[in-house]
């Protein structure tokens, strides 16, 4: 599983040894950066960004930037894993990296619009191509899910990037969703296979339990979302399955569950970021419903299932592929919990106190900053430095 580490010839620096280096410390830099400007954008401290459009842009960059960094990271590292066989490091890891990068920063920059959707739109398959080998020819071929995947977040990207650059009038926003359902999908496959696995590891006598049918239920349903979100936006039909999806992930949770992961915040930390992801689903389904709006729903998923998820798995593969204890620290907790508190200010309190709102945006994004400003502060150094046990990677 992702914490465990195969043993690589690193080339150049401790940095680019192995994917989750550089993509886990430019995705944590990117909650940084992105969130600090948009909160600038919205106070109107620097002008709004242009080439995407506000908003989208900050949609975009969240997706595209922040996820899209954390699963290549998690891919480039847990494949290797899977398989056995090598994927980039060193110069060809670094060049990955720095194409991510110049995309972030290309559309702040006087260049012509088709250079930045070049540069963005050139990530995925060039990931995807990076890992066809060992993804195609492992042994589990459930693993070739991922090329489709990282196929339907370049679509996803190509959607973006068409109305962006003038050829269409609406596809923006599908296009997010689009990513937004796929980054989802992505996390439904990783949590089934690492959160038993880190239960009965992490808890002596701990039984989770998979079950088959619920299993099959979440990949049929989890599709028909992202299809009926992309044919259909703001049908009822993809609110009403988002509601059966998070009915169906409420009892594959409770399968894994083990009362006494709450006593070890490494790991409860994935169950919250679950939990986010249950909530948002369902308050998506009530919004189709028109009990709720469609923004907690949306930031549900955003900044709690996704954020809370993956500062988790950030810390988890860093603390393991770097030689050390799987056990957080103090301050690394602390970012957990300012996480889950980032969420809460942005989905719940706009709900109990809609006359606030703009107070309680401006709170979520300063606590969110706080969050990954403190996972830097404490995993930054042990992504840059060679491995604590002597080992390679």
């Amino acid at each position: 599983m992702a914490e465990i580490a195969v043993p690589v010839t690193p080339r150049g620096v401790s940095l680019l040894a192995l994917g989750f280096r550089p993509f886990f410390l430019a995705a944590a830099g990117a909650a940084v950066i992105l969130m600090g400007l948009w909160l600038a954008m919205l106070a109107g401290w620097i002008p709004l960004e242009r080439y995407y459009g506000f908003a989208i842009w900050h949609a975009h960059e969240m997706l595209f930037g922040y996820s899209a960094a954390v699963i290549a990271g998690f891919l480039l590292t847990a494949t290797r894993n899977w398989t056995g066989i090598a994927t980039l490091s060193g110069s060809a890891l670094g060049a990955l990296t720095l194409l991510w990068l110049g995309a972030r920063v290309a559309p702040f920059l006087p260049i012509p619009g088709g250079f930045v959707a070049t540069l963005d739109l050139a990530f995925f398959p060039l990931l995807a191509a990076s890992l066809f080998r060992p993804l195609w020819t492992g042994k589990n071929r459930t693993n070739r899910i991922f090329l489709l995947l990282m196929a339907g977040m370049a679509l996803a990207s190509l959607l973006v990037h068409l109305q962006a650059l003038g050829m269409t009038a609406s596809t923006a926003t599908r296009g997010n969703r689009l990513m937004l359902d796929l980054v989802l999908l992505t996390m439904l496959m990783v949590a089934g296979r690492i959160m038993p696995f880190f239960t009965e590891r992490g808890i002596l006598g701990a039984k989770p339990v998979t079950r088959p049918w619920v299993e099959r239920l979440t990949f049929v349903v989890a599709p028909l979302v992202a299809a009926a979100n992309l044919l259909s936006p703001n049908e009822s039909i993809g609110s009403t399955l988002a509601l059966i999806l998070g009915c169906i992930q409420a009892v594959r949770l409770a399968g894994w569950h083990d009362r006494r992961a709450w006593g070890i915040p490494i790991l409860s930390v994935l169950y919250l970021g679950y939990l986010w992801l249950i909530a948002g689903l369902l308050l998506e389904g009530f919004a189709g419903l028109d009990l709720v709006s469609l923004y907690p729903a949306l930031h549900a998923l955003t900044t709690g299932a996704i954020g809370v998820f993956t500062i988790g798995m950030m810390a988890r593969v860093t603390l393991g592929h770097t030689g050390r204890d799987m056990r957080s620290s103090g301050l690394t907790n602390l970012a957990f919990a300012l996480a889950n508190l980032a969420a809460f200010t942005r989905v719940l309190m706009p709900i109990l106190l809609p006359d606030s709102y703009s107070v309680w945006l401006y709170l979520s994004g300063l606590l969110w900053i706080l969050a990954f400003g403190l996972f830097l502060w404490v995993h930054a150094p042990m992504l840059m430095a060679p491995r604590a046990d002597g080992r390679p990677g």
